[in-house]
């Protein structure tokens, strides 16, 4: 698996209360909650990469309080048109 390194400042940890592994986890968190939020990714690949079930994924969701339903208006505007057509 790749791994990515990252320098952080020991404060940025005891600001936190995390040690470094829980720390690590946070970030990588984070990260793919974020790419979620922003489209780049579905639930299923976000639960994959954290290694979540799907409803322990929309726990940190909710947990981060990140909407578990990426849509914008005109794609809710379509769905519904193609309900009602």
């Amino acid at each position: 698996m790749p791994q990515v390194m990252l320098d952080f400042d020991p404060g940025a940890l005891s600001a936190l209360r995390q040690g470094p592994d829980e720390f690590a986890r946070e970030v990588k968190s984070a990260a793919v909650v974020q790419w979620y939020a922003e489209g780049r990714i579905s639930q299923s690949k976000a639960s994959e990469i954290l290694g979540l079930s799907r409803s322990a994924f929309l726990n940190e969701l909710y947990r981060r309080r990140v909407p578990a339903v990426q849509t914008d208006m005109a794609a809710l505007r379509k769905e519904i048109t193609c309900l009602t057509s």
